[in-house]
């Protein structure tokens, strides 16, 4: 059986992975598919946290510039539907037998925990896997920069970002046939070519913190568990 090179990893889910590509809402197949992969990680040994987007319902500073909604409050919006999320990819991975905790950054006592630093670390050292939600709790940060100030607190070894896409290209692929795939990128080039792959506080944390990131298809049967085992998978964002 495979064997994880890392002991605690943090998989960013974005929203849009909760559902079909260009739709809206939760797709069941979707969710099991995630569900699925995170019970299979879970499986090869290492300690799993989970941030889950919101992009399948609601991007906070896209809502409030398409309405007359306050951006503080549309990015609230947001963090009350990563908890939808969260509680929903919860139910899917209980059904498969993985125990799991939700611990939200704002306060929704009827559905999940507060987050607290050494709660979080405790259902890690449990076998649980930890659902991260509600960003940060405050407005203006993405949880791309949630996911990697989560994995700095959580002192996990290794941040995967989890797209429908194979990895950090030069260019959009669907737009240009020539765009190529990298292997391995810096965290000073991702910032000084300006690649949209995360927003530019969360590489400078990785960075700043020694977590390596790597980005690829969460669809794809076995990327995850090779990036675990440390295979080259996707584009691995590391320091030089």
């Amino acid at each position: 059986m495979a064997q994880s090179k890392y002991n605690r990893v943090l998989l960013k889910l974005s929203g849009e992975s909760f559902c079909e590509r260009g739709d809206f809402g939760i797709d069941g197949s979707a969710l099991e598919s995630i569900a699925q992969r995170v019970s299979e990680i879970c499986r090869i040994g290492p300690q799993v946290a989970v941030v889950v987007g919101a992009g399948n319902f609601i991007r906070g500073e896209s809502f409030s510039k398409a309405s007359h909604i306050p951006r503080n409050t549309a990015d609230y919006m947001g963090m009350l539907a990563t908890i939808i999320n969260a509680c929903a990819l919860q139910e899917t991975l209980e059904g498969l037998g993985q125990p799991t905790r939700v611990l939200s950054a704002i306060e929704v006592a009827a559905m999940c925990e507060p987050f607290i630093r050494r709660r979080a670390i405790r259902h890690l050292e449990r076998g649980r896997v930890a659902i991260l939600a509600g960003g940060t709790g405050n407005p203006f940060f993405t949880t791309d920069t949630c996911a990697a100030l989560r994995a700095s607190e959580l002192d996990v070894d290794l941040l995967i970002k989890a797209t429908k896409v194979e990895g950090v290209y030069s260019d959009d692929p669907e737009k240009n046939p020539d765009a190529r795939l990298f292997e391995k990128l810096s965290f000073d080039e991702v910032l000084t070519r300006n690649l949209r792959i995360m927003d530019h506080s969360a590489i400078s944390l990785c960075r700043d913190n020694g977590i390596p990131i790597v980005v690829l298809n969460i669809f794809k049967r076995g990327n995850m568990t090779k990036a675990i085992c440390g295979e080259k998978v996707g584009t691995l964002i590391h320091s030089q």
